[in-house]
């Protein structure tokens, strides 16, 4: 890995749970960091790769129960940034009504937060994006809102078959190459790429910081599944 040979481009010096934000209009940190937020369906893999993404094993808690977080939990890092990770969605045994509450806390924050320079969306290599995948990708475009690909899980094919997967997902997507990162959270294929998107994510947005913020928009219609 690249951490021993000193050229880490995220070395994690210090990580601090700042807490969580359960309703639109909760608890949420009063930071003017600049945040980047993870996004997925439960079971994508979201804490394995919170967790291989800053070397830590119990960063983010692994939950065997998709679907189980309902919160947006922030994470203070190197007192420089923070990260947002947002509940999982389109896990088919959670009723409507707890999806329905979980829907307008993620939009909401998406559209509310003017420090949020970008989104980690996770996709699951061996399946096919879902219409919440989709859904949630439209809305991010929508709102302006920055937007990494992470495909997960890419060590449970072979390397030539978990190619190809990329390669079409990345064309399904309508996306360009550069945009999407393969990423392993058991083997730390991709780490170091992920860590360096953000990490240039982050200095981009200090450039466009010279001005003002921007206004933090006002929440519309829900349109996530």
């Amino acid at each position: 890995m690249s951490s021993d040979t000193g050229t880490d481009p995220l070395v994690i010096r210090d990580l601090k749970f700042l807490g969580p934000m359960a309703t639109v209009d909760g608890w949420r940190p009063t930071t003017t960091l600049p945040e980047v937020a993870f996004a997925g369906r439960s079971n994508v893999g979201k804490s394995s790769l919170l967790n291989k993404l800053v070397r830590r094993k119990a960063f983010a808690r692994v939950s065997r129960t998709p679907g189980r977080t309902r919160e947006i939990n922030f994470f203070e890092v190197n007192g420089q940034f923070v990260f947002a990770d947002l509940p999982g969605y389109g896990y088919a045994r959670i009723s409507k009504e707890r999806r329905a509450e979980w829907r307008p806390l993620i939009e909401s924050y998406l559209r509310r937060s003017p420090n949020l320079r970008g989104v980690v969306q996770l996709i699951d290599v061996r399946r096919e994006p879902s219409d919440d995948d989709l859904q949630m990708l439209d809305f991010l475009a929508e709102v302006g809102v920055p937007t990494i690909i992470a495909v997960t899980k890419v060590d449970k094919l072979s390397t030539a078959a978990a190619a190809a997967r990329v390669s079409e997902i990345t064309i399904a997507l309508g996306l360009d190459g550069d945009q999407v990162i393969p990423f392993s959270a058991h083997t730390g294929l991709g780490r170091d790429e992920l860590a360096t998107a953000i990490v240039s994510l982050m200095q981009s947005s200090s450039d466009d910081d010279a001005g003002e913020p921007p206004e933090p928009q006002e929440p519309q219609e829900p349109e996530l599944a």
